[in-house]
């Protein structure tokens, strides 16, 4: 901790009386204004701090929404485009087609479209170069297609899975910019026709093989990858989400079981449309395909010819991203969200301890070692200040109850169907749990809750770290372990923010938590990121329309808050119609990666070339100071 962080965390201990090492904290009080069961919290005195702006980590002034079709960003700041949604990657590769009749091929070796999670890694010894593993999460029909509907051929279908699943680039830095490196020997495509390998407890069981893989441990296809994690031993972790919206049946009154109907498969397909014209994601005629996918999947990007592995014993749901730790005797920890409403968070404790002398030997670290999951408790019913405890509950076939009588037959299945499981031993529903991000000043968890228009309902309570009913905002939850250890079982919660509408909602629970103000308010945080400062990285993808509840809000965006105080400030406000996801730094800090998904996602815009009648296209953006200095700062 800096003597400038160190002063700061003093004299807030001061006003409230709290020891620096204790959980709640001063930026936990300031920051986490919030309800508990309905009540609305009074506005303090500390709270005023807040919206005065006296954070001394964030250095720059919040702006405005926007509503505009391009990036806003405060005064000193640029931004370029680093690469966009069908840029070849090698020199000699097809270029974009704007028409939407490139090929299947074509699209195999261009950048993947809607990108989201991404990570940057350093080439050793070297300043100016590195790697950057980029997720293609899914692809618009309206802009892919010249007939801008549905697929409706074989190769409609080849060429949406092409849109998917990881783009791996080499970037270099010349004359202080950051530039994509067309015709890299790294740069590469995997994408949902990709051969995969499968690994972990559930590799090679019965419900993991099909027809065309009999033994279970080789799958073609990641698709549908939200967000991401960055390992200590220079892997990526790439994450299935939304898988089961590619599956449908042509058996239109197929049965499913209570696995399949809790992963939410239906026979007509969620807006995918693939199984007509790819048996490999038609339920009648292959139902085990389903169970490939929704895994975190390991890619090293530094070797263009190995082969990405699902690891299976992270288990198997709608994962949003995958967040890094430690425990204090060195083995790792991954905390993963479940994003659907209802949903759980989870973390993964590795059997073996991690070697940092030798990143070749924890090629397999992740498939040994406990998934859990988050119970938490109601909270203390304090109206003004809620906060809690919680309890990892172990998913381990014969504990907890989760044995043959309760439907699992081995460990495999147990991750198979992890969210079964974690239903048996009495885990919290949350508001779709999605990004999770470990601080590195001090090991505090933090986790977006975005949004629940169920709670209340549907068998998930108000109270605790779901506050509210029908909720159409969100919130940040944050969660410190016992002994500041990420092997501890235990650990006490609270809310860092809440958000909400001031402008439209004053005075009610809608207003959001006190550290949101007219000048800052967001709705659905989705995205987070820690820059090496401590600065937390705030990203939205939520309603846009800037009307009703949402009124005052503009665009999705991007805001930065400083976790010791609670303040808030907006820092970028993204185009007409996209969602702001992706984030990470260059390794001195002073460019921001981020990235623009689906822009003009329902008309409305031709970011970023903005060419007459042009198609816009997810891009990732690089954002400077102009003065070369510290975003942020």
């Amino acid at each position: 901790m800096s003597l400038l962080e160190e002063n700061q965390s003093t004299d807030l201990e001061k006003m409230v009386g709290l020891s620096r090492r204790g959980f709640i904290s001063a930026g936990a009080l300031c920051g986490a204004a919030m309800f508990l069961g309905g009540n609305l919290l009074s506005r303090s005195v500390l709270a005023a701090s807040v919206s005065a702006g006296n954070s001394r980590l964030l250095g720059f002034d919040s702006i405005p929404a926007a509503t505009t079709d391009t990036i806003s960003l405060p005064k000193g700041y640029k931004s370029s485009v680093l690469i966009s949604w069908g840029q070849p990657l090698q020199k000699n590769g097809p270029a974009f087609d704007p028409s939407g009749n490139g090929t299947a091929a074509a699209q195999e070796v261009q950048f993947g479209d809607n990108n989201d999670g991404m990570s940057l890694f350093e080439f050793p010894g070297e300043k100016n170069r590195a790697l950057m593993a980029i997720n293609n999460e899914y692809t618009n029909y309206r802009y892919l297609y010249p007939h801008g509907g549905m697929p409706q051929s074989a190769e409609d279908v080849r060429k949406a899975l092409a849109c998917e699943g990881v783009s791996v680039i080499e970037v270099q830095r010349k004359n202080g910019q950051w530039q994509f490196v067309q015709g890299s020997r790294y740069n590469r495509r995997i994408h949902g026709n990709s051969p995969l390998r499968i690994s972990g407890p559930a590799a090679g069981h019965e419900l993991m093989k099909t027809s065309a893989d009999k033994h279970g441990k080789k799958v073609l296809g990641t698709f549908q990858n939200c967000a991401n994690g960055k390992t200590p031993w220079g892997t990526y972790l790439t994450c299935e989400e939304n898988f089961t919206d590619c599956f449908g049946s042509s058996n239109a009154q197929q049965q499913f079981d209570p696995a399949q109907k809790r992963y939410g498969v239906s026979a007509a397909s969620r807006e995918i449309n693939w199984h007509p014209f790819d048996p490999r994601f038609d339920m009648a005629k292959n139902p085990n395909e389903l169970n490939r996918h929704g895994w975190v999947v390991e890619i090293d990007p530094f070797d263009p010819q190995s082969t990405p592995v699902k690891r299976t014993a992270l288990g198997r749901f709608k994962h949003e991203n995958a967040a890094l730790a430690e425990t204090d005797d060195g083995r790792a920890v991954v905390y993963m969200g479940d994003d659907e409403r209802g949903e759980f968070i989870y973390k993964f404790v590795s059997r073996d301890k991690i070697n940092h002398r030798n990143a070749k030997a924890n090629r397999d670290i992740l498939d040994h070692g406990t998934l859990y999951v988050a119970k938490f408790d109601a909270g203390d019913g304090n109206p003004d200040h809620p906060k809690g405890q919680g309890q990892w509950i172990e998913l381990t076939h014969g504990k907890n109850g989760i044995d043959a009588s309760s439907g699992f037959a081995d460990q495999a299945e147990v991750l198979i169907h992890a969210r079964l499981a974690a239903s048996v031993v009495g885990a919290t529903r949350m508001d779709r749990p999605e990004w999770i991000v470990v601080s590195p000043k001090d090991g505090q968890v933090y986790c977006t809750l975005t949004n629940n228009a169920k709670r209340g309902e549907d068998g998930q309570p108000v109270g605790g770290p779901n506050p509210r009913e029908k909720n159409v905002y969100g919130q940040i939850l944050r969660w410190r372990t016992d002994r500041d250890d990420h092997a501890s079982k235990t650990f006490a919660w609270d809310l860092f923010v809440v958000a909400g509408n001031p402008g439209v909602h004053a005075g009610t629970p809608k207003g959001g938590s006190s550290n949101i103000t007219p000048q800052n308010m967001f709705n659905s945080p989705d995205g987070l990121g820690f820059d090496k400062a401590g600065r937390l990285w705030i990203l939205t993808d939520g309603d846009s329309s800037n009307a009703g509840d949402f009124a005052g809000m503009g665009n999705n965006q991007m805001l930065c808050a400083d976790p010791a105080t609670g303040e808030i400030r907006r820092f970028m406000v993204g185009p007409i119609g996209c969602e702001v996801t992706g984030i990470s730094f260059s390794p001195d800090q002073k460019t921001l990666f981020v990235g623009i998904q689906h822009p003009g996602e329902n008309g409305g815009s031709t970011f970023p070339e903005h060419l007459p009648n042009g198609k816009p296209r997810s891009s990732v953006m690089a954002i400077t100071r102009e003065d070369g200095g510290i975003v942020g700062a």
